[in-house]
Parts: structure tokens; sequence; C-alpha cells
């Protein structure tokens, strides 16, 4: 995929992750529409970006909220070639255990929303993406690219194979995300879709940033080389090198300092 003009689509993409990759995409000559459920942040990042990025506050659950920002992807750039999901929500919790003191049983509604948000909500933006995608002309002639008419990168976590206790339903949903990988990048070969998953290891997002700073410097040593957290910026790294390499496709590529994590 050739990124210069091309025009993207970032769930999740007002902080962390998603907004490293709103910025390398801008910086590679880009067009980005933000999708985030925070409207200050949303705002302010596509103001600080300029005129080829625009934010709509988007709910990834929500089919009318995710195609009403594809329409503007659309409607304002012309067509939609990148789709990155970044979207997610994090649940600390036993299957059986503690919860502000009371013990029972997980909280149902608790992990349906977990999936809802992490794996529903990436789907969502995944099928309708991809049927805007469809109408992109085959990049024909033009490299090593030819025939292409999208690309789709999700976010997955080294939790999907390495859960550690309270996360059932974040792994769980990281879990989904692995395993719809290969059959969504066969189900939309033939349209020239590629669909690639990045599982990160422990990042400096917002959902660490509540910690303590010895507690997350603790983190980092957890991981072998190099022994601190991943930077946001490193995830857009990878999500380029998948974005401009074509054979890149049906598969889940681990971003964590070669981490496993232990069971707490």
């Amino acid at each position: 995929m050739n990124i210069a003009n091309a025009t993207a689509i970032v769930t999740g993409g007002a902080s962390g992750l998603g907004e490293a990759t709103a910025r390398m995409l801008v910086s590679n000559g880009a067009n980005v529409v933000i999708l985030d459920m925070n409207d200050e942040r949303g705002n302010a990042l596509a103001e600080e970006l300029g005129s080829k990025v625009r934010f709509v506050k988007t709910n990834v659950t929500d089919e009318a909220d995710v195609q009403t920002a594809i329409n503007m992807a659309i409607g304002t750039f012309g067509s939609l070639h990148i789709n990155v999901n970044c979207a997610g929500v994090a649940e600390a919790r036993k299957t059986v255990g503690k919860v502000d003191g009371v013990y029972g049983a997980h909280s149902l509604a608790a992990f349906q929303k977990v999936i809802s948000i992490n794996l529903i909500g990436t789907f969502n933006v995944i099928r309708l993406a991809a049927l805007a995608m469809e109408h992109n002309t085959p990049n024909r002639g033009d490299g090593p690219f030819e025939g292409e008419r999208g690309v789709i990168i999700n976010t997955a976590s080294v939790a999907a194979y390495d859960g550690q206790i309270g996360q059932a339903a974040y792994s769980a949903s990281k879990g989904g995300i692995v395993g719809m990988t290969l059959p969504i990048a066969r189900d939309l070969a033939r349209s020239g879709i590629r669909v690639m998953t990045i599982a990160p290891g422990l990042f400096e997002t917002p959902l660490l940033a509540g910690l303590p700073e010895e507690a997350r410097l603790s983190l980092g040593q957890q991981v072998p080389f190099p022994s601190r957290l991943g930077r946001p910026a490193e995830y857009a790294m990878l999500a380029k090198s998948i974005l401009e390499n074509p054979m890149l496709n049906g598969e889940v590529i681990r971003l964590d300092g070669a981490i496993r994590m232990a069971p707490k």
C-alpha cells in the first residue's frame, strides 16, 4: 500500500497506539479520520495534525456510528484504503473472587462489555471498512502492490496467548481477534484486501498510565530486551511496515520484546 495520499480510519485514534498510528500516517502523506469516544482529545489531535485529518466521535460497537465515520472519510477524501483498529478496553477480574470486598462470580455484564468493544467492535469496523474498500480500483501496474485495494490492521495482545490471572475477559476478546485474522484475510483475498494483526506486549498506553511510576518500571524490567515498556511509535513503525509489504497477510505478529507473561 502506498501510504502517501491514501485514506485511513484509525479506531482508538485519539490516544496511545492509535494516536501514534495516526501521526505516522499523516507524516507519510495519508489522509486520516480518527474514530474515538474522547471528543476533547480527538478534536484537539485533529486540529494539531492539520487539514488532512478529521475526527468523528464513534462507538465502534454501533453500526450507524461506524458507517457515519466511513462516509465521512469517503465524502471528504474520496475513498478508503486503510483501516487500523486500536480501540479497546481492559478488565481485571477473576472468574470467582472478591470485587469491592464482595466474593462472587465474574460479572457477566463486565465480560460482555469487553467482548463487545474489543472483539465485536473490531469486527464491526472491519466488515464495513472492507465493503467500502471493495469499491476501490485495484492499484494494478503499481510495482509490488499490484491488485491491492486495501489493508486492515487489528490490535490483539500477548494476553491472547499468555493471559494472566484476572484476564479472562480481556484474553478472550484478544484471542478472538487472533482467531479471526486468517479467515477474514481469506474472505477478502479475492478483493485484494490484506488483513493483519499486531499483538503488543507491555506498552506505554493509557491502560498503563494510571499505574505508579515504580510499577511501570517493574513491568518494563520483565521484558527480556529491550527491558522497558514498548513505545506507541514502535507499534506505528510495525503498522507502516505491514502497509508497505504486500506479502504480509493473514498473520499475527507479536510485538513484545520476547516477553512471555507469568500467571501474575
